[in-house]
C-alpha cells in the first residue's frame, strides 16, 4: 500500500511537516484520560511528549498522517514503513519524561515499548499508532471519519489492520470498524491496565 492509494474525503487532509505540531496536540489532548497512557506516565506533560514526539520524529516524516481541521487526527504507518526509534528519538522520549514524570516512567516507557515490539504482527499490515478526538468534537462520528479511508485503503489492497487498544471505552468502536483482539492483553508490568493488540482481517467489496 503506497499513500496513493488511500483516498481522504469528509474535509480530512494530509498532514505535511509543518502540521506536526497540530497533529502531536490534537492526540495528546485525546489521549489525556487515557487509562493507560496515565498510568505509564502519571501527568499529562510526559503524554504530550510522547505524541508530539511520534507526530514530530516518526509518523509525519515516516508514515501517513491527517487531520480533521483542529478536532481530529490519524498517526499511521503503512506496511514497509518504520516507527523504530533511533538513538536521538530516545533522548527525546527519556529527557522530558524523566524531567517532567520521574525514572519510573521511563522505565515504564522503555517497558512497554519492548513490549509492544515482541507483540508486532510480522505479516504485512497498515498500523495505527493513534486515532485522537478532541472531546468538544466527540459524539458525532468524526472518529469513524478519520479511520475509514485506511480501512478503505486496505480491503482494496488486501491487507489487514492492526493496532494496540489503550482503552477498553474504545472496544466497542474498533469492534464496529472490524477489530478482532490478536492473542492475549499486553502487560508491560504486573498490575498494569492492558493494551489489547487488534488485528482487522481485509474485507471483501
Amino acid at each position: 500500500m503506497r499513500p496513493d492509494d488511500i483516498t481522504l474525503t469528509g474535509g480530512l487532509e494530509r498532514a505535511r511537516a509543518g502540521d506536526a505540531q497540530r497533529v502531536g496536540a490534537i492526540t495528546a489532548d485525546a489521549f489525556r484520560y487515557d487509562p493507560f497512557n496515565l498510568w505509564l506516565f502519571g501527568a499529562f506533560p510526559g503524554i504530550a511528549n510522547l505524541f508530539h514526539l511520534q507526530a514530530r520524529r516518526i509518523y509525519v516524516p515516516r508514515g501517513y498522517c491527517y487531520t480533521a481541521g483542529d478536532e481530529g487526527a490519524c498517526m499511521w504507518m503503512l506496511p514497509g514503513g518504520d516507527a523504530g526509534f533511533s538513538l536521538p528519538d530516545y533522548a527525546a522520549f527519556v529527557f522530558p519524561t524523566l524531567w517532567h514524570c520521574g525514572p519510573r516512567a521511563v522505565r515504564r516507557g522503555i517497558r512497554t515499548g519492548a513490549a509492544m515490539d515482541s507483540r508486532h504482527p510480522d505479516f504485512p499490515h497498515a498500523y495505527l499508532f493513534s486515532i485522537g478526538v478532541r472531546e468538544m468534537a466527540r459524539g458525532k462520528g468524526l472518529g469513524r471519519t478519520l479511520i475509514q479511508p485506511v480501512l478503505d485503503a486496505c480491503d482494496r489492497q488486501g491487507l489487514p489492520a492492526y493496532l494496540e487498544n489503550s482503552n477498553p471505552a474504545n472496544t466497542g468502536f474498533y469492534s464496529a470498524c472490524g477489530f478482532a483482539p490478536l492473542g492475549d492483553p499486553i502487560h508491560p508490568e504486573p498490575g498494569s491496565p492492558p493494551l489489547v493488540p487488534m488485528v482487522r482481517q481485509p474485507r471483501r467489496s
